[in-house]
C-alpha cells in the first residue's frame, strides 16, 4: 500500500487488533495496512513490537471503511 495516498482510519491498541480490522476491511474489498504510532506506550517499546497501531486506507475508501468500523 502506497503511503502517499493513505489516511488514518483509526488507531487500535495493538497489532492483533490491527490484523483483525484489516481482515474485515479486506473481506469487504478495501485495501488497508497499519503502522506504529508515534505514541510512546512502554519504556521497552523500541525492543519489542507492541503498542498502538494506525490503520490506514486509501482516501477514496475512507467513508466505506468508517461504515465497517465496530461501534464503540
Amino acid at each position: 500500500m502506497e503511503q502517499d495516498q493513505t489516511v488514518v482510519l483509526t488507531v487500535v491498541p495493538g497489532e492483533t487488533e490491527a490484523e483483525l480490522l484489516c481482515g474485515l476491511l479486506r473481506a469487504n474489498g478495501i485495501e488497508c495496512g497499519y503502522r506504529d504510532t508515534d505514541a510512546i506506550d512502554s519504556p521497552i517499546e523500541g525492543f519489542i513490537p507492541s503498542g498502538p497501531r494506525e490503520v490506514l486506507v486509501h482516501e477514496a475508501d475512507l467513508e466505506a471503511a468508517r461504515a465497517l468500523l465496530p461501534e464503540t
